[in-house]
């Protein structure tokens, strides 16, 4: 048997980490959280990094599971839950040896487990993390088909073994492991589908049969402290969940069909938020200038785009940045989506008429230096957040505008007086998620005729753009993550000027251009040249105008 080493030990007798890091790793890590998962999550090094070093140092091959010949009769051998929970798959099998991918080969209670459990020698060999569980949600097939005994036994809910609880629990831990932003599960005729929205998009994972719906929906409504006996009626519930040493926050709203109950699951998980503001995306001119905004004293700063842009997360970002205990920093959200430490947090209630403008008022008395309001809806909350950027506060905050010029218009609109818009505003933030290019599959290839004029008609020449071919770590799509395109006006006089003399859109454009100003589709062929994303994703979120 060969000496077992510890991972720590191996990273920094590499030079890959420091001691410190190392130490420092260690006693912030959460309870049961993996070393190595600690370490990428603190930036220290990757996955790949990781992988790396394991491979060398203790002689166990690294396997890219999706191009391996899985067996997949040995899924029966290693139980679907011991599976995922320990990020394990038999893959193999040869005489007395089992072949197993593993994350963290030098788990060795895991091994010994497995030997144990299964009679096998066990070979280690090392994937990543979504492979795996991308591995077992393709291999382990779930047994649908429901039997009279079985119905009879979802009655009792609460009995951990009933099959609808066994589902809900499945299908909550995919949703988590497979990164997705939102569970769809849609009620069909004689079926019912579970689709998970994945970086933007969404893909049908699963089928179950219509027998079970009813126990499902029920379960998911015990969860979600919502009333079991109303259907008619659309309901909304929320859960918190601790799942696989993460703090999941759980948002849930279904909706009456003629075929049944729709319910659409937001899945927010609390311990990703993005916290640092260079990890929002923004190109280094844009990230300067938007520090330079919100460490002004005073002002109004908006964020704009549509729904699901990740505006919530840049805002978070921004008061994160300015947390201090210098400052008593005060938000109005709806509803609050991250609960941030040290930041006094409303959450609105219009049933009991605690509305934006309402609890605003209250708000100011509360001698605030910062204020970030959820979203301007209409002209009470819009009035008072001018008067308050005007009167000494940093007001932040979001709309529903195409562009970060189009906002000016829009503010106007809500009739708020131009000369108080054109004095309060400090900048605009028009912010879009584009789909990353997969890291596993990404090739250059020679760019078409149209998309060199494409990038010749924003001033930029290209030789070679890269795109996705598509594998199993991206679910064959070519892309895996998101990031954000950003454009970014900052009011100076010369444009407050334009703007008291009632100047058009296209005069303030054109004076924004010769400023330097990047609009979206700018950044967004930036990101594309640079071989973070592709023309498609950017043509498909910022038209050119």
């Amino acid at each position: 048997m060969k000496e077992r080493k510890r991972l720590g030990d191996l990273l920094v007798e590499t030079g890959i980490i420091q001691e410190g890091q190392l130490q420092e790793t260690l006693s912030l890590k959460k309870k049961g959280q993996k070393l190595g998962d600690a370490l990428v999550e603190r930036g220290y090094i990757n996955e790949r990094q990781l992988i790396e070093v394991l491979e060398f140092q203790l002689g166990i091959p690294h396997i890219v599971l999706h191009r391996y010949p899985v067996d997949s009769s040995l899924c029966k051998l290693i139980g679907k839950d011991f599976a995922l929970r320990n990020l394990v798959i038999p893959i193999a099998k040869d005489g007395q040896d089992l072949t197993v991918a593993m994350n963290d080969p030098m788990d060795y209670f895991t091994m010994d487990d497995l030997k144990i459990s299964t009679g096998f020698q066990i070979k280690p060999v090392i994937a990543t993390k979504d492979e795996i569980v991308a591995a077992i949600h393709k291999y382990y097939h779930m047994d649908e088909r429901y039997t009279e005994e079985d119905l009879a036994s979802i009655n009792q809910l609460e009995s951990e073994e009933a099959p609808a609880v066994k589902l809900v629990n499945q299908i909550l831990l995919a949703g988590v492991q497979m990164k997705a932003s939102d569970i769809h599960i849609d009620p069909h005729e004689s079926k019912v589908l579970i689709r998970y929205r994945i970086d933007g998009i969404l893909k049908t994972e699963r089928v179950i049969s219509k027998a079970i719906f009813p126990s499902l929906v029920a379960r998911i409504k015990i969860l979600g402290n919502m009333n079991i006996t109303e259907s008619r009626l659309p309901q909304d519930g929320r859960i918190k969940l601790d799942i696989q040493q993460a703090s999941i926050d759980l948002r849930i709203s279904i909706l009456p069909t003629v075929d049944g109950e729709k319910i659409v699951i937001r899945i927010l998980d609390l311990d990703n938020v993005v916290i640092k503001i260079s990890q929002v995306g923004f190109n280094k001119l844009n990230l300067q200038n938007f520090i330079k905004l919100i460490e002004k004293p005073s002002g109004l700063i908006l964020l704009t785009g549509p729904t699901g842009s990740g505006k919530t997360s840049t805002l978070y970002a921004s008061l994160h940045h300015l947390n201090s205990e210098k400052v008593n920093i005060v938000t109005i959200e709806d509803p609050v989506e991250y609960v941030l430490e040290g930041i006094n947090q409303v959450q609105v209630n219009p049933q009991i008429g605690l509305t934006f403008a309402n609890g605003l008022r209250s708000i100011l008395r509360q001698d605030p230096n910062i204020l970030m309001i959820g979203e301007i809806r209409d002209h009470e909350t819009a009035e008072i957040a001018v008067r308050s950027a005007l009167t000494g506060h940093l007001v932040l905050s979001t709309m529903h505008t195409n562009s970060a010029i189009s906002t000016v218009p829009r503010l106007l609109d809500m009739d708020i007086e131009p000369y108080l818009v054109v004095s309060a505003l400090s900048g605009v933030v028009a912010q879009r998620l584009v789909r990353q290019i997969c890291q596993e599959c990404k090739e250059e290839y020679t760019p078409t005729e149209m998309e060199k004029k494409l990038f010749e008609r924003r001033g930029l020449t290209i030789q070679k753009l890269y795109r996705g071919k598509g594998c199993s770590a991206c679910q064959k799509s070519g892309y895996k993550g998101r990031m954000a395109i950003h454009e970014l006006m900052v009011l100076d006089d010369e444009m407050r000027q334009l703007l008291y003399n009632n100047k058009s859109m296209q005069e303030l454009k054109m004076a924004a251009l010769k400023k330097g100003m990047l609009f979206l589709i700018d950044d967004g062929l930036l990101k594309a040249k640079s071989g973070l994303t592709t023309i498609n994703e950017i043509l498909r979120v910022a038209m050119e105008e």
